[in-house]
């Protein structure tokens, strides 16, 4: 298993690389004078100030050196400032990012925490009401946009009920836990929702199969009960394809706490993206790129890693 783990790590270096040169890249190619943009506030811009502003920012130089040179203050964890407030964007993430991956954790753990006991009943129970009444929980999760179920929770929440409304100020889990997890969990429960349709799908689809196997049969011509077979046979190996679709799911998580975040004004890292792109804040919109690529990039070997466990054939091939 440790060779494993350092062979993937080694491999991961390469894709690293690409992803900086990718998010480099890309607001490097967004149309427009970005010192027109920068000088904004200044009205005429002179040769002189252009000239500034672009040693300042290190825009005088060609596209490789301006690489490498991020390069090296990313080795530093230096992400640069922001144009608008001037404050280290280093700073600013390290207030929001942790917001954001309580936001994103919560919701996996709903992604997880409905979709594999509703998976796993559906298949156990298959062509019953169980069955059919879960996937249509499943398809209706896979259908609703998240945006469309935190606008209609808001909705009826604000006229019905006393949760689910957006907080007037936010409390830290570091204030308050216990006031940080009722605001926390109704956005974490919606931003999960959609990808515990996909789970809940794999599972009964990967269970069905499992349990026609000759070897399930032969546990339970043992004497062993449903719950045995299911739990001690059935369940680990039935997991080894669920695991993959649950790493697909982080990507979609981190793309909709962009949107959550900003219904349920939770100042993390994907509202302040929201603002940033507003201002054109290129410094923070490159930086949070990056961050998140970096979240999947992580997540897709935690996956790998969670794989070869499940199934061990995986680490000598």
């Amino acid at each position: 298993m440790q060779k494993y783990v350092i062979r993937r790590l080694i491999l991961m270096i390469p894709t690293l690389f690409g992803l900086t040169f990718l998010v480099f890249a890309m607001v490097r190619l967004v149309p427009g004078d970005i010192v027109a943009l920068i000088a904004g506030d200044f009205g005429a811009t002179s040769a002189e100030t252009r000239q500034a502003i672009l040693a300042d920012f290190q825009l005088d130089k060609n596209i490789p050196t301006q690489y490498v040179l991020w390069l090296g203050d990313l080795a530093r964890f230096d992400l640069g400032s922001s144009l608008i407030s001037g404050r280290s964007v280093t700073s600013e993430l390290s207030t929001r990012l942790p917001v954001t991956i309580e936001l994103g954790v919560m919701a996996l753990f709903f992604n997880i925490a409905i979709g594999i006991p509703i998976g796993i009943i559906s298949a156990v129970k298959q062509n019953t009401a169980a069955d059919y009444a879960g996937r249509s929980i499943a398809i209706g999760a896979l259908a609703a946009p998240n945006f469309w179920i935190a606008l209609v929770l808001i909705a009826l929440a604000g006229r019905y009920f006393r949760w689910g409304v957006p907080p007037t100020t936010y409390v830290g889990i570091t204030e308050d836990p216990i006031a940080n997890l009722k605001l926390m969990v109704v956005p974490a429960l919606i931003l999960g929702a959609s990808g515990a349709g996909g789970v809940m799908r794999f599972t009964r689809t990967a269970m069905l199969d499992v349990l026609r196997q000759d070897y399930i049969r032969t546990a339970r011509s043992k004497g062993l009960t449903s719950r045995a077979v299911i739990i001690r046979h059935a369940l680990k190996n039935a997991l080894i394809p669920v695991v993959t679709i649950i790493g697909l799911s982080v990507p979609n998580i981190v793309g909709g706490s962009v949107i959550i975040e900003s219904v349920y004004s939770i100042p993390g890292m994907g509202r302040y993206y929201i603002s940033s792109i507003n201002q054109l804040d290129f410094p923070v919109v490159q930086a949070i790129n990056l961050v998140s690529a970096l979240v999947v990039v992580f997540a897709n070997l935690g996956v790998d890693l969670a794989y070869s466990w499940l199934n061990p054939r995986i680490r000598y091939s």
